[in-house]
């Protein structure tokens, strides 16, 4: 049995109307633990409802969601589930609700009833983990927004979550605290082994997942790795997603009748294709 497990998944939001307007169409995704998955889709392909429904933000209209064996529709399971599934959001302003990091950190096992003296060491730990242990007495407001979304990483580790949810984590951020928290997840993953879900707008962090899913209109179109799917760049561009620019640049050397026989993803892989 896979970690997360998506089966024949639909949901619709109510309208004004009183009708439903689908937003997820019979979507099936499997993911195993430990994978680092990036989830790319235009504005309204679905992306950020199916991220909210392995949380158990929001449940199915039909079909289910099960994660860690957990069926999300089971309102007994809850705190199961967000203890298994920590989610971060796109502004870490709203996500902070303490007037000091370790306080913000804490939040989250506090409310699952773990003891004070578990508590101090699972907020040490995943201060620790995010390169944020210096900035525990800190406020929030004087972070930098890489900064307070590593504390928001944060506040999931310490609940000892087994995924994390990123909903475009750097959409809101400099190219410099776009690189602290992909470096973050990046480490995180390789050190720990937590599953990661990230969606993003920017491809050449979907560049550093293991694995590229492509939503569009509600369904997924396109699953397979980085190298597989950032190839496709025609078939990219007509659903409205970039590639990442070593993508773009090989594509384009292709069309010229440059030879490179290689899927190229990052900068380091071209600069290697082209010197050969």
């Amino acid at each position: 049995m896979a970690f997360i497990e998506i089966e024949d998944l639909c949901f619709a939001y109510p309208s004004t109307r009183g009708e439903k307007r689908m937003v997820l169409d019979h979507v099936n995704l499997s993911v195993e633990e430990g994978e680092f998955v990036a989830l790319l889709g235009t504005n309204g392909s679905g992306k950020s409802t199916l991220a909210k429904h392995l949380n158990a933000i929001l449940l199915p209209t039909s079909g289910v969601c099960r994660v860690a064996g957990i069926d999300t529709r089971d309102v007994t399971r809850l705190w199961d589930i967000r203890q298994t599934v920590g989610m971060v959001f796109q502004n870490p302003d709203n996500q902070i609700i303490a007037a000091i990091v370790e306080d913000d950190v804490a939040f989250g096992p506090e409310n699952l009833g773990v003891p004070s003296e578990d508590i101090r060491t699972r907020v040490d730990g995943a201060l620790n983990s995010v390169n944020m242990a210096d900035f525990q007495k800190f406020a929030p407001h004087l972070l930098s927004g890489g900064q307070k979304q590593r504390v928001a990483i944060a506040g999931t580790l310490a609940m000892q979550t087994r995924c994390v949810v990123l909903d475009e984590p750097t959409a809101m951020l400099d190219p410099v605290g776009r690189k602290e928290v992909l470096d973050t997840v990046r480490r995180l993953h390789q050190e720990s082994g937590i599953t990661f879900i990230y969606i993003t707008h920017f491809m050449e962090e979907a560049a550093a997942a293991q694995r590229v899913v492509v939503m569009e209109d509600g369904k997924i179109v396109e699953d397979g790795s980085p190298k597989e799917i950032f190839c496709k760049a025609d078939a990219m561009r007509k659903r409205g997603l970039d590639v990442p620019l070593a993508a773009e640049i090989t594509w384009r050397l292709r069309k010229q009748g440059v030879r490179l026989s290689e899927n190229i993803v990052t900068e380091e892989e071209l600069v290697v294709a082209l010197c050969r």
